[in-house]
């Protein structure tokens, strides 16, 4: 294990504890914390989340076909997991549509702004000869699966009086995503680090798609 990953692990530790403070102040986290989620905030939740989630798998896949040969394993690793997320979607559709939603409506929905700039930035990034501070990119969004979506499925699931089957996405990555953050200690100890500045460019990425997840909550609907 590279000597490096323990502070690469503070650096990203302290990031994740400003982040989820920060989620607290977004409106629509505010709302739920404070007990006043409606079933329309609910249903614009998972409109503009489905966005996110349907690119998810493709940066991925991206960022694997952009690692080189001397890290072959690290790119089957990568496409592996692109393979568990890409029909995760589909989850956020039945969610959408057992709440009332149409299901045409969440098919043509644009991505919010603040998607925009969040997969604008990791498609770049991940386009990039071997995109390994896409790490960070992973340990934040599969940390908001692992920490936040479990908890808050339930509030919603409470709030609404609703059943397990309609809050099922956020359930199921509360639930499964602690394989995916595993998985992410095991790439930071793989050699990776040993890439000259990559402890760095990690904590980097990290912090840019935090602002930029952020952002796409605060502009829900704004297209």
């Amino acid at each position: 294990m590279s000597d490096r990953v323990p502070e690469v692990m503070r650096g990203l530790l302290k990031l994740w504890g400003e982040f989820a403070t920060s989620l607290d102040r977004v409106p629509i986290i505010d709302k739920l914390n404070r007990g006043k989620f409606r079933l329309s905030d609910y249903r614009e939740l998972l409109c503009n989340h489905r966005q996110q989630v349907v690119e998810g798998a493709r940066w991925i896949a991206r960022a694997s076909s952009s690692i080189g040969e001397e890290y072959f394993e690290l790119r089957s690793r990568f496409l592996k997991h692109a393979l568990t997320e890409h029909r995760d979607f589909k989850m956020i559709e039945q969610n959408y549509v057992s709440v009332g939603g149409k299901l045409e409506d969440i098919l043509v929905a644009e991505k919010n702004i603040g998607t925009e700039a969040l997969h604008s930035f990791i498609f770049h990034r991940a386009s990039q000869p071997n995109p390994f501070d896409l790490c960070g990119a992973m340990f934040v969004i599969e940390g908001l699966g692992q920490k936040k979506a479990g908890e808050w499925g339930r509030r919603i699931k409470q709030q609404l009086g609703l059943e397990d089957e309609q809050v099922s996405f956020l359930l199921y990555h509360g639930e499964n995503d602690e394989t995916h953050m595993r998985e992410f200690e095991d790439t930071l100890s793989s050699g990776i680090l040993d890439i000259a500045g990559m402890d760095k460019a990690i904590i980097k990425t990290a912090k840019v798609v935090a602002r930029l997840y952020r952002l796409q909550l605060e502009e829900l609907g704004n297209a």
